[in-house]
């Protein structure tokens, strides 16, 4: 399915990008100002939490690609965002130390504000059962079991995270460091971003609490991943 792109009052020739398992992602061509759509699950509401977050990121040193509404309003009509391609040279993964600073700057500017509607942290979900993408009833006993057990471990911080800091999600620009894919932003225990920009500082607890999180946000739409993780999950509890 395409993205209707007539409701940002747009016509332009799109093309596929490489998108994941829970999204679709195509860009425009021919544009003055090209841009990418993104099939969405969030709400609305969930959408508009972005725009402090998106503050506080830019202040830290980021560019972010700022949702664009459509022409009634909505940031994601039908299922679907809009916002600016971000044009530059991808990330190496050995490049996310080298961000540690703007993240902790993120995560400090983001401290006063509130969790993502409808969803929850790794602390929260060791007594509630689903928030985001994380339903737990979905689970196996004893896979919900161990999840619990390695996100009680936990010690960290709490606060709001990018939630998916792979170098795949930050583009190097002449403005500096672009941060991309907000969809898995949300309050939750600061290590989960701070494992890829501080690695030599993660705790074993912190490293497993984080395969407990893939396990469960990927449970049900990438099961046989999910389920190559939990066997390394298990093999550590």
């Amino acid at each position: 399915m395409l993205p209707p792109i007539h409701l940002w009052g747009l016509s332009a020739p799109l093309e596929p990008l490489g998108g994941g398992p829970r999204n679709a992602v195509f860009r425009t061509s021919e544009l003055a100002q090209d841009v990418v759509f993104k099939s969405t699950r969030r709400s609305e509401a969930q959408l508009r939490w972005l725009a402090p977050v998106h503050d506080a990121a830019e202040a830290a040193g980021f560019t972010v690609p700022r949702l664009m509404p459509a022409q009634d309003g909505r940031l994601g009509p039908n299922g679907w965002t809009c916002e600016p391609l971000i044009d530059g040279r991808p990330f190496q993964p050995e490049d996310l130390p080298r961000i540690a600073d703007k993240i902790d700057a993120f995560h400090r500017n983001t401290s006063n504000l509130p969790q993502r509607p409808d969803f929850r942290s790794s602390s929260d979900l060791l007594h509630e059962t689903s928030g985001g993408d994380v339903d737990l009833c979905a689970l196996p006993a004893d896979l919900l079991a161990l999840c619990r057990k390695a996100w009680g471990a936990m010690r960290g911080e709490i606060g709001i995270i990018h939630g998916d800091l792979t170098a795949g999600n930050l583009i190097h620009t002449e403005e500096g460091p672009a941060l991309i894919d907000w969809d898995e932003a949300r309050v939750d225990d600061l290590a989960f971003d701070m494992l890829r920009t501080r690695p030599e500082a993660a705790t074993a607890a912190e490293k497993t609490a984080a395969l407990a999180w893939e396990v469960a946000c990927r449970w049900q739409v990438e099961p046989e991943h999910a389920a190559l993780v939990a066997r390394v999950l298990k093999s550590r509890l």
